[in-house]
């Protein structure tokens, strides 16, 4: 059973947070990423039943930016990138249910309005997420949808360091894209993020996890939830 309550945790979001500073080269240290507050106690509910659902609980992960970041880098510190588990109940299988809460639960203090941006940013990166497996699922193509999900939830990657109040070095890259996939890259996350990115890089949005994601960003411009569109790079908002 975990031992870490995630009750009250609303309480300390009014509380001042110094913004991180780190240099370059300390890339790997980098603040931890927060999950949603109802996604931890969806966790820990989960993590007191008598038998576990592992599919339930990596949905769940999988739901929240935060949540999936947290397990995803505590597996390649612990595993390499060459040993990382492929999938997300592997990889809760690898560190055990009550590790992925603890991590994922690491970070819980925001000021009001960072936790407002948390909000947004989360639920857009979900929305497409669920497009780009849609997707993938009704072109019957090679791609994996679970892959596709992935690449669609973290094509928000790169705005983390603004709306979380990290201190970005002039010498890692400027807009959005390079970002992103600075982050991807130093995170060791999964080869279709990383892809995602240097397809972006390379200006070839039509093709591969790009253009999923551009369809995908498509559909879901709809949601009132997506107003951070106007700062996206404009082979993601415009319309397949």
């Amino acid at each position: 059973m975990p031992n870490a309550s995630v009750y009250g945790i609303a309480a300390g979001r009014n509380s001042f947070t110094q913004v991180p500073q780190f240099p370059l080269e300390a890339f790997d240290d980098l603040p931890d990423v927060p999950a949603l507050p109802e996604t931890l106690l969806q966790m820990e509910l989960r993590l007191h039943e008598f038998s576990i659902d592992l599919r339930e609980l990596s949905q769940l992960i999988l739901s929240d930016l935060g949540a999936t970041l947290q397990v995803l880098r505590l597996v390649a510190r612990e595993c390499g990138p060459d040993g990382r588990p492929a999938r997300i109940e592997d990889c809760i299988s690898h560190l055990g249910p009550d590790t992925c809460l603890r991590v994922a639960g690491r970070k819980t203090v925001l000021s009001e309005a960072r936790h407002r941006g948390v909000i947004e940013v989360w639920a857009h990166a979900r929305e497409v997420a669920q497009y780009c497996r849609k997707i993938v699922v009704a072109a019957e193509s090679s791609m994996r949808p679970e892959e596709a999900y992935l690449a669609g939830l973290m094509h928000s990657l790169g705005v983390l360091p603004e709306i979380l109040g990290w201190h970005w070095p002039q010498n890692a890259g400027g807009n959005w894209a390079a970002k992103g996939r600075k982050l991807a890259e130093l995170w060791s996350l999964p080869l279709c993020v990383q892809q995602f990115f240097d397809e972006l890089h390379a200006s070839n949005s039509d093709q591969g996890w790009s253009g999923v994601v551009r369809k995908a960003h498509a559909m879901a411009r709809i949601s009132p939830r997506c107003s951070m569109c106007a700062g996206m790079a404009p082979q993601l908002c415009r319309r397949a």
